[in-house]
């Protein structure tokens, strides 16, 4: 299958249903610094800036799914308490999200409390009673479940083993599925996994799979008998067995082996890879895709997981520029992102003191002036981003013939510099709105601009930023290009004919 193939498969999903069945978690982050070590023990004193709440465990898959342009049913089990009360609140204002929760009187909602400096894990806190729900909650998930398969592409189980996925419940909700023609998809804990009997697939990690086989993974031919195994025991279409990096296998149960090697990026988290991963599987099959296919778009969406700090989801369009930089062989996905996107990644560098420096402009036909303007930018501090116009937004400034190349070309050209770190679009005729989420420390701009007011200015100056003027390459513009390359070509002098002689 080729990259374009690939790609025309990421942009026709449509916006498929998946139902999601499992334990639902709170994932609170308390963010803040570390100076010092506490004088009572030997322990560093964080200092708390933020707080956050996330949707977490199976509802994190729904959140991907979401994110991912699909819809969603969640059921599982929350508290009558306070975290249950925030959870329901953040699953309110998922747009797309049915949330079908049975509520616990007796059991508290699962809450897990991540202590964060740096954007590096310190502690983790965790409130739970992991043992199964009473029989009548039970009940109540697996009839929620039930219901939640009418007019669904795919079933995800997501068990964290927290005791919503028991043994009964899983059978029973499996049996469902295959009688109403629904693939189940099973994200599985622990290691007996015959309450997963008759699914469709599994998706374990490799230490996962050799756990519940007990068939040494560390081979790709022991990850082909695990798979083949987990097939037969379980009556399964397919094993799938993530493989961290050395990315995924898909196993069916008639067929060999099909290797896809994980993306190259730096890990930088790994919380939440797994539902993100799921997640995305699961979409490409309730949109009828092959499970190959479907393992390959959700080998790339847990590579750019992984790059992120904490349990976020992916965009269809982050994975859409992560195929193409993959085919490309530079990682122009990483470095292209939306407004939002870029107010998220600038986060890890402001957590590490790094300095921020933004500028803007058409960058329409790069040049030697603007090669030399970037390179200023990166002389001001740790991070570059670039503002850059979009094409309504240069037509509107530039008149009708410009720009001569669109703005995704302009893009990845800006990306592949290595003095560049991300390009963002935006809309406006100038970047006012995109410089309050960027939040620059630096503000750079060509020293024509010396003397007129600047967009951002003023906000950059009341965050203890500052503006700077860079120094421009004289004669060298996008203008001057054209022109060039539109004036007629001037004939070379003819020269006379040499006499000849008879030598």
């Amino acid at each position: 299958m080729t990259t374009s193939d690939l790609i025309e498969i990421i942009d026709s999903l449509g916006k498929p249903k998946v139902a999601v069945v499992g334990d639902l978690i709170l994932d609170h982050y308390v963010f803040g610094a570390v100076s010092r070590i506490s004088p009572e023990a030997p322990i560093p004193v964080l200092h708390v800036k933020r707080e956050e709440d996330r949707l977490g465990g199976a509802a994190n898959v729904a959140a991907n799914i979401l994110t991912m342009g699909g819809r969603t049913t969640l059921v599982g089990a929350i508290g009558r308490d306070e975290p249950g009360a925030r959870f329901r609140k953040l699953a309110q204002n998922a747009s797309g999200l049915s949330l079908s929760p049975t509520l616990t009187p007796k059991r508290p909602t699962v809450l897990k409390t991540r202590m964060v400096s740096q954007n590096q894990q310190m502690l983790r806190v965790d409130r739970e009673n992991s043992g199964a729900l009473e029989d009548s909650e039970l009940k109540d998930v697996t009839s929620r479940a039930l219901k939640s398969l009418s007019g669904v592409g795919a079933l995800v189980l997501s068990d964290y083993g927290k005791g919503v996925i028991t043994p009964e419940t899983a059978l029973k909700i499996v049996s469902a599925a295959a009688k109403a023609g629904v693939p189940v998809i099973v994200d599985p804990k622990g290691r007996d996994y015959l309450r997963y009997k008759g699914a469709t697939a599994v998706t374990p990690n490799r230490s996962e799979a050799e756990a519940a086989t007990g068939i040494d993974c560390s081979t790709l031919e022991g990850v082909r008998e695990a798979g083949k195994w987990l097939c037969r025991k379980l009556g399964l279409k397919v094993a799938v067995i993530t493989l961290s990096a050395e990315g995924v296998a898909v196993i069916p149960a008639r067929g060999e082996l099909t290797h896809f090697p994980a993306q190259a990026r730096g890990v930088f988290d790994v919380t939440g890879a797994g539902d993100t991963f799921i997640a995305t599987f699961a979409m490409c099959v309730a949109a009828k895709a092959d499970f190959n296919t479907a393992a390959r778009i959700a080998n790339y969406a847990a590579a750019l997981k992984v790059a992120r700090f904490g349990a976020v989801a992916i965009t269809r369009e982050e994975l859409r520029r992560s195929v193409i930089s993959a085919h490309e062989g530079f990682d122009h996905a990483g470095k292209v992102l939306s407004g939002d996107e870029i107010a998220e990644a600038l986060e890890v560098h402001r957590a590490r003191g790094e300095r921020i420096v933004f500028t803007n402009g058409c960058f329409d036909l790069v040049h030697q002036g603007h090669v030399t303007y970037l390179n200023f930018c990166r002389g001001q501090g740790d991070v570059v981003v670039v503002g850059l116009n979009s094409d309504a937004s240069v037509r509107r400034l530039k008149g009708p013939t410009r720009p001569v190349n669109e703005g995704e070309a302009r893009a990845r050209v800006l990306a592949a510099l290595s003095d560049v770190d991300y390009v963002t679009v935006f809309e406006e005729d100038t970047p006012q709105k995109l410089i309050r989420k960027v939040r620059p420390d630096v503000l750079v701009k060509g020293e024509d601009w010396s003397g007129k007011k600047v967009a951002g200015a003023d906000f950059v100056g009341s965050t203890g930023g500052r503006v700077v003027f860079a120094p421009l390459v004289q004669g060298k513009s996008t203008t001057n290009l054209i022109a060039k390359a539109q004036a007629p070509a001037k004939s070379a002098p003819r020269r006379k004919p040499k006499a000849r002689t008879n030598a």
